[in-house]
């Protein structure tokens, strides 16, 4: 089946929007690093590259980010840093169809731009996912803890990400990934023995939540994969179908490091600013246009301001470091603890001890600082 003879639907759209608005965010911070002289962009469903109308697809979206605007990316390449770009597309067609494709958006780039030639070294394999992902070259990669690597894995159901596969991604050093999954399949056919045989649907408690948050109950799924010793980020975002209201599937990230998880938390809340995690009205906010509408308030906004207090004055966050974690892994950026840390400094709730400052970005690099909880403070809270 060639899923790129149609033209694209507005969820895939979407979809390839947020894939290359991540890639838009993770690809300067590996460029710009010294210490990396190699990085690795690994599309392993690449597809033909393009839908029936011409519309970019994965491969194409992260050669054109790439680039980037006035070719600010390539046009600075240091001549000792290697970039490869891996395509890889199972169908004989669709990796021909691809391979015509990229080299038509290659020669029409240096054409355009008088270059001599493209300084990114890009293949395109025929090839399955397993035999991709599981070729010496690619598994010496994954383990090279001095290459930075960018893994899209947007396969076309839910069964190529099983178990192994997701701990060899979350214990690749230097890594972060996106996944797709078919989330209302799932739920659907939880029972089916082909399901279990990828994914252990008896620990998905599907009953309790309502259809729109099935992607969620598998995000948690995988959550619960990573060794509790690991620190380790993973965000999810949901896409509603909008031919089939009923089907929702969705993407996975995952990054070993704050900063990316920063990047995708980033790209997340711009795309839905109520919950950062889905194209549709996932909480039940009140909308703009709305009686009750209240700009930048957000249900899922107060239920984890309200964590967070509770957090901090009975001791549970005892400084900036582990609230910036914290409120990442409840899917909010960074910046929701230091306004809460705000709110409860002008309460007179508690003090701070240590670097003073108000930082929310680049937490990796952040001074620490920590809290000392007024006496007063139960009696005012």
């Amino acid at each position: 089946m060639n899923f790129n003879k149609e033209p694209f639907d507005e969820s895939t759209k979407l979809k390839l929007e947020i894939f290359g608005e991540c890639f838009r965010e993770w690809l300067p911070v590996f460029l710009h690093d010294k210490y990396t002289n190699q990085i690795a962009i690994f599309d392993f469903f690449a597809g033909s590259g393009s839908d029936s109308n011409g519309v970019h697809g994965s491969p194409l979206i992260l050669l054109k980010e790439a680039k980037g605007e006035n070719r600010k990316y390539c046009s600075k390449i240091d001549k000792d840093k290697v970039i490869n770009f891996i395509f890889s597309e199972k169908a004989l067609h669709m990796s021909k169809e691809l391979r015509s494709n990229v080299e038509k958006y290659k020669s029409e780039c240096i054409n355009a731009n008088q270059c001599g030639d493209c300084v990114y070294k890009i293949s395109v394999e025929q090839k399955d996912f397993k035999s991709a992902f599981n070729d010496p070259e690619t598994q010496t990669v994954l383990k090279d803890k001095n290459i930075g690597k960018f893994i899209l894995l947007d396969q076309y159901g839910f069964s190529q990400i099983d178990k192994d596969i997701f701990l060899q991604l979350v214990n690749s050093p230097r890594t972060d990934f996106i996944f797709f999954i078919s989330s209302s399949y799932v739920k659907r056919f939880k029972e089916h023995p082909n399901t279990k045989q990828y994914i252990n649907t008896e620990s998905m408690n599907f009953d309790q939540m309502q259809p729109k948050e099935c992607h969620r109950v598998i995000a948690d799924y995988y959550r619960s994969l990573i060794p509790p010793e690991k620190e380790y980020y993973l965000h999810h975002f949901t896409i509603q179908k909008e031919t089939c209201k009923g089907n929702y599937y969705g993407l996975i990230f995952g990054s070993n490091h704050t900063f990316g998880m920063e990047k995708f938390l980033k790209v997340c809340w711009r795309n839905d600013n109520f919950s950062g995690e889905a194209n549709f009205n996932m909480y039940n906010d009140f909308e703009e246009g709305n009686l009750f509408h209240v700009k930048n308030s957000s249900n899922k906004k107060y239920k984890v301001i309200s964590e967070l207090r509770k957090s901090i004055l009975s001791g549970l966050i005892v400084d900036n470091i582990s609230g910036f974690k914290y409120t990442m892994r409840m899917g909010c950026e960074p910046k929701l603890f230091t306004q809460v840390v705000r709110e409860l400094e002008e309460e007179g709730l508690i003090k701070r001890a240590g670097t003073l400052n108000y930082s929310s970005t680049n937490i990796h690099n952040a001074k620490r600082y920590y809290f000392e909880v007024c006496n007063n403070a139960n009696d005012k809270n």
